[in-house]
């Protein structure tokens, strides 16, 4: 089962960061899948010039003394962990959505970037600032464009698309589909045909899932 986090704290976190142009609060938007990927513009890819360390994460933001990675295992564990000195982590457990596996302790989770940072930067984020940059790779304001999960399946999706890799867990599927595309349309991502059409096909199956989201 799927936990549902609340993150509504680190909405006001991440406006502290300035993006490319001042930007006015957006509504809360509702689609079905299926037209939530029929919304993603469409692009060829290229990751020409793309490095890492370009999307600087894992910072405090809130300067409570928690980065990004800490602040997400507290808003997903099941049970809630120890927190000591220094936001050091211990104990607790959490259930990784993409496998369907309960995990003890943090050490056996990795924090997934929902769309990855080179698939972002393939997709638009090669003409971001700096900062927006930053606002992207550190996004506590909406659920799930970060995501707890094991080692093992982080590891294995890396910086693929859905046509590339999907979740193994067969119930995973329509949530991830979800989560992909919202996060694409939170940050204004474009998708390249191969990514679409298999979005289309997948997609097939999740007839009930909506697509909720705000844009930055």
């Amino acid at each position: 089962m799927i936990k549902t986090t609340v993150r509504a704290f680190a909405a006001a976190a991440l406006a502290l960061l300035p993006l490319a142009t001042a930007t006015p609060a957006h509504a809360t938007e509702t689609l079905s899948l299926h037209d939530g990927i029929e919304a993603l513009p469409q692009a060829a890819e290229s990751r020409d010039g793309y490095e890492r360390t370009k999307f600087k994460h894992w910072i405090d933001e809130d300067k409570d003394g928690c980065n990004t990675r800490a602040e997400v295992l507290l808003a997903e564990a099941v049970t809630q962990p120890t927190v000591g000195a220094g936001c050091k982590i211990t104990g607790g457990t959490w259930c990784s959505y993409y496998d369907d596996t309960t995990v003890q302790g943090p050490s056996g989770l990795d924090i997934d970037h929902m769309v990855p940072l080179a698939e972002a930067w393939d997709s638009g984020a090669s003409q971001w600032t700096a900062a927006r940059r930053q606002a992207y790779a550190n996004d506590l304001g909406a659920e799930r464009s970060l995501v707890a999960v094991t080692a093992k399946t982080n590891r294995s999706k890396a910086d693929q698309d859905p046509a590339q890799w999907m979740p193994p867990a067969a119930d995973a599927q329509c949530t991830y589909l979800s989560d992909w595309v919202r996060t694409k349309l939170r940050w204004s991502l474009t998708s390249d045909r191969t990514e679409r059409d298999t979005l289309r096909q997948l997609a097939a199956g999740c007839e009930s899932t909506d697509v909720e989201f705000e844009r930055v």
